[in-house]
């Protein structure tokens, strides 16, 4: 099955619509964005990124998921083969499972901008779901500003509000964190494609329910 590749090394910036700022790689010397530094905290750090986990988290085993919101296998992955998952393995505390960010583009940003506006879990997975359930409405114009307005009209759906979400998507230094963050862990684990896995730390591309399904039962004996 064929992967989305990520963005080259030295890839284009993503641009935030109306928030004033450009996301760019980190300068190499002081690890933060051009003109970033009135978007940091007091102490001059980035906010933290907060890792979204679902199940047990002392299972004995952990299941990590690269994935982006735009990527069109990682949709069919959660309409399928997540679904058994949560269903045999993450709801019954059998592993726990971790999903990470792969940003691809700057629609894939902001939509997870907007899952992580509280930085709860339970928003964050229950919007993901919606994100990937209506992923080619969202998706369909291929025009920035309406595929804004779309997240927004998903997020309201679920909930919030227009000043929670110009709040959200205006956040330079969130979205500073969010693109550092995802560049070190896909540098760290070797992401090169969406979906991805570490399964214990062992890396694995996409597969059927019943392969996963195999690996898991041989690491819980």
């Amino acid at each position: 099955m064929k992967r989305r590749t990520l963005l080259a090394a030295g890839g284009s910036a993503l641009v935030a619509l109306g928030a004033g700022w450009t996301l760019t790689r980190p300068d190499p010397a002081t690890g933060l964005l051009p003109g970033a530094a009135m978007a940091q905290s007091a102490d001059g750090a980035l906010p933290e990124v907060i890792e979204m986990v679902l199940g047990n988290p002392d299972a004995p085993v952990e299941v990590i998921e690269y994935a982006s919101y735009t990527c069109p296998h990682c949709a069919t992955f959660h309409a399928n083969q997540y679904q058994a998952l949560k269903e045999n393995y993450i709801d019954t505390g059998r592993i726990r499972f971790v999903y990470r960010e792969v940003y691809f583009d700057r629609p894939g940003l902001w939509a997870s901008m907007i899952a992580r506006c509280n930085n709860t879990p339970e928003f964050f997975f229950a919007f993901s779901e919606l994100l990937y359930t209506e992923q080619r409405n969202w998706l369909a114009s291929g025009d920035p500003a309406t595929i804004v307005e779309e997240l927004r009209r998903l997020a309201k759906t679920a909930g919030m509000d227009d000043a929670a979400l110009d709040a959200c998507l205006s956040d330079a230094a969130k979205a500073e964190a969010l693109f550092t963050w995802y560049q070190e862990n896909a540098d760290r684990d070797g992401i090169t494609g969406t979906p991805s896995f570490l399964i214990d730390g062992q890396k694995y591309s996409n597969m059927a329910y019943d392969e996963f399904a195999a690996i898991l039962d041989g690491k819980l004996g």
